[in-house]
Formats: structure tokens, sequence, C-alpha cells
């Protein structure tokens, strides 16, 4: 319930202040498990991602965001958990992949942080590892900004891409395959 309220106060937001201009929506599937992958152009893209999906979404979230107990309260209540960044977090990793076995979607910034430029940096492998291991689809997302008031962001949503159709040989290569290929979709869409 707590879910659908703030995203519906985000599409309030979205409607009235970051107009948006959506296309392809409706290559995110209707149900069964999903990872809806973008890139990080600002603080806004998280609310952004569950605002213009129609489906209930878990996502990763940096675990510095869970130490104030209020924020901690609003991120689990919002479907959100604890992220390390820097180092391969199992645990995370653990929980995204439990939420695609429920047949959730999950939400992921394969980047791992904002870019300040607003060029794509080069890919984080769990976006790539998540998806192998889960035989989700990916759907590549591109958020074309800046964000600016009264201004339309386009948001582009692409086809699925099904990691397992990777015939690669190693799975780190494999890995990073998948993490580049998805990246050079959202580029392309850019």
């Amino acid at each position: 319930m707590f879910y659908m309220i703030v995203r519906g106060l985000f599409r309030i937001i979205f409607k009235i202040i970051f107009p948006l201009e959506l296309t392809g929506v409706d290559n995110i599937p209707a149900n069964g498990p999903a990872i809806i992958c973008s890139n990080h152009i600002s603080w806004w893209d998280p609310p952004l991602m569950a605002a213009m999906n129609f489906r209930p979404s878990t996502f990763m979230a940096k675990e510095e965001l869970f130490k104030n107990y209020i924020s901690r309260k609003v991120i689990y209540a919002l479907g959100g958990f604890p992220v390390k960044r820097g180092v391969p977090d199992r645990k995370a990793i653990k929980t995204a992949l439990e939420n695609l076995n429920q047949g959730k979607v999950l939400t992921l910034f394969p980047e791992g942080t904002r870019s300040k430029t607003g060029q794509l940096l080069n890919p984080l492998p769990g976006a790539g590892y998540i998806a192998l291991k889960s035989k989700a689809p990916i759907i590549p997302v591109a958020i074309k900004g800046p964000y600016k008031v009264f201004r339309k962001v386009q948001v582009k949503i692409g086809p699925p891409i099904y990691a397992d159709d990777v015939k690669i040989e190693g799975k780190g290569k494999a890995i990073e395959y998948v993490s580049r290929f998805l990246m050079q979709n959202i580029k392309d869409m850019l």
C-alpha cells in the first residue's frame, strides 16, 4: 500500500514538474521476473523508475542510505535492500535472485553510481551476473535528461535482452559480455 501511495506521488511530480516522454512501456513484461537496467544521471532516477513502471519493483540502494532510521524504513517499505558498493556483495545478490525467483521486477543501475557528466560509465558486473544466474530478461532503459523543472525528460524502454542466449565460454567473459551488451543497448537508445 505504501509503495502504491509513494509511486502515485512520484507520478504526479513527474507529470507536473518533470513531464515524461515515455516510449516502449509495453517492453516491460506484464508478469514474471524482469531486470530493469537504466543509466544513472540523477538522484531522481530511482523514483522515475518506480513512477514509469506499472509493476512494483525491488531495487538495490547503497548501504549508507540505511544508516538513518527513517530512510531505512522508507527504503525497505518501497522494496529496497542494501548493497555494499565497491565489493561483490553476496547478500545483496542473493536477495536480488530471491526476488526474481518470486517473479518480481528488480531495478538496477549497472554503472553502480551516478554519472556526473551524463556520459555512460563502464558497467559493473552485477547486472550481467544476476541476469545470467536468474535467466530473467533484462529491460534496458535510457534516460535522457537533464532534469529541469517543466522540461521533458525522455525515457526509452528497449526490448528485452535474454542473457541465457549468450553462448560464450567462461563465466567471467559471459558476464562481461552481457554487461557491455546491455550498456551498448542503452547507449544506442540515447
